[in-house]
């Protein structure tokens, strides 16, 4: 390897929540990625490790006719490769780089000719610059938030956008917003115990998806929060998202 370690092991195809890929930190793990990986003969490829130090995303709706809109550039917290907390807007992000990710992501879904609200995910580094990590071209668990925290959710813009229809105001009608992803703890039902207990927090929203079976780290919901400022918001959701439990 003349690039050095670590590197990332990934599958061309079907990669999501930490599924699809492997981090390599040395040549003794290779052959055990190789095999855990490539089992059912999918093609694989090696990109170099990147030093991140925050990840972030931003949601970008382009219509039929052309017509662009951005939404807020929010951080997003991961855990074992899973989104977990998403923090609207990205806290002490100077707005200079917030606008110049918003026209990053713009130029790379017009490169693609991509309709619909996308899902653009970067990474922040340590020397200030930005690359992007992952487009998912649909709407995307990071913009979730937008449902109680936008006058247009990612939603009603993607319907907007495909149908050429003017699109919707993007911008947060709430100082901050946090959203907390609800994954599965184990095996079991689908619908969650301690629904009474989340709700009784002010001002907390609660979608869950349906999903018949509950398994371990799946997402089965999320709960948003508004609020006036960041760090609180983000604490009354967590401890509501505490009550919430899938599996049994």
């Amino acid at each position: 390897n003349q690039g050095g370690w670590p590197v990332v092991l990934k599958k061309r195809r079907n990669g999501y929540d930490g599924k699809g890929n492997a981090t390599i930190r040395n040549p003794e793990q290779a052959p055990a990625a190789y095999v855990a990986l490539g089992h059912d003969g999918q093609d694989l490829y090696v990109e170099r490790y990147c030093p991140f130090v925050r990840e972030l995303a931003v949601m970008v709706v382009r219509s039929r006719t052309g017509e662009t809109r951005t939404y807020p550039v929010v951080e997003t917290r991961q855990k074992d490769h899973i989104c977990h907390e998403v923090l609207a807007p990205a806290p002490d992000l100077p707005p200079e780089l917030a606008a110049k990710i918003q026209d990053m992501a713009i130029r790379a879904v017009e490169a693609f000719d991509l309709v619909g609200s996308v899902g653009i995910e970067l990474f922040l580094l340590a020397d200030g610059s930005v690359a992007i990590n992952e487009m998912a071209p649909r709407v995307h668990n990071s913009g979730h938030y937008t449902i109680e925290a936008c006058p247009c959710s990612q939603f009603e813009n993607h319907l907007r956008a495909l149908l050429g229809w003017p699109l919707g105001d993007p911008s947060l009608i709430t100082p901050a917003a946090a959203m907390v992803n609800l994954l599965g703890s184990s095996d079991g039902p689908g619908w969650p115990t301690g629904v009474e207990q989340a709700l009784a927090t002010p001002g907390a929203h609660l979608h869950i998806y349906g999903k018949a079976e509950s398994k371990p780290g799946r997402k089965m919901g999320h709960l948003t929060l508004c609020g006036e400022a960041l760090d609180t918001t983000l604490q009354l959701a967590r401890e509501a998202a505490a009550h919430l439990r899938f599996g049994g």
